[in-house]
């Protein structure tokens, strides 16, 4: 009995590399049986192995949808079986998906991100009182905060009026409001407190973890 021996260099591509060769030469194979009741049942065949070989698809939904048309994609679309799904085309395969927009901020402030528009547009929607007075403030001493997060050690109120004025559409005006925010300091406090706790939480993991640890 003789061997040919098969160099990489000379054997074509695969269409799904993730299978391997074996599973394209079954593919190959079932292609040039002569029934189509044979087909079939190897095409069966070669979708259950498929299965066990990327298991992690049993998460994804109509993973079986997926195996079946991957089936198709490998036979070149000229596989002649019954299919329990919808049998894809070449064409919807090389169909190019329409082109996502850039993401567009609420603002120039970005600093202040997105939530911030969507709460000062529920805002708006309130009507005024005390409930209104007080959401309002929370969301000047939101910005502030996220404004001296933005690398700031410190902020006049009149700046967060301002902002806050422009992102309403000039629809709340706190310029001449004679309230004030909370103070820099106490904001930059949380900031600084926060990040030392989460210091101390992963120094604490870390020596846990070396505690477990056996010395040879």
């Amino acid at each position: 009995m003789t061997f040919d021996l098969e160099y990489n260099s000379e054997r074509t591509l695969m269409i799904i590399p993730e299978y391997g060769r074996h599973i394209q030469k079954l593919v190959d194979h079932c292609l040039t049986l002569e029934t189509k009741e044979e087909r079939n049942k190897m095409a069966l065949a070669i979708v259950d192995v498929m299965g066990n070989l990327q298991p992690h698809l049993r998460d994804v939904p109509d993973f079986k949808h997926k195996l079946w048309d991957q089936l198709f994609i490998m036979s070149k679309f000229n596989l002649d079986v019954d299919s329990p799904y919808p049998i894809p085309s070449k064409e919807e395969l090389q169909e190019k998906p329409e082109s996502l927009p850039y993401p567009k901020y609420a603002s120039k402030y970005r600093y202040y991100g997105n939530n911030i528009q969507t709460m000062i547009d529920v805002a708006l929607s309130w009507e005024e009182g005390e409930k209104k007075e007080a959401l309002v403030f929370t969301i000047a001493n939101h910005m502030k905060k996220c404004y001296l997060n933005w690398n700031k050690d410190t902020v006049d109120d009149a700046v967060i009026y301002k902002h806050l004025f422009e992102l309403s559409n000039s629809k709340i005006d706190l310029r001449a409001s004679e309230e004030t925010l909370s103070e820099s300091k106490n904001l930059l406090k949380k900031r600084n407190s926060q990040g030392q706790n989460h210091t101390k939480n992963n120094h604490k993991k870390t020596n846990n973890n070396n505690k477990g640890r056996k010395r040879y």
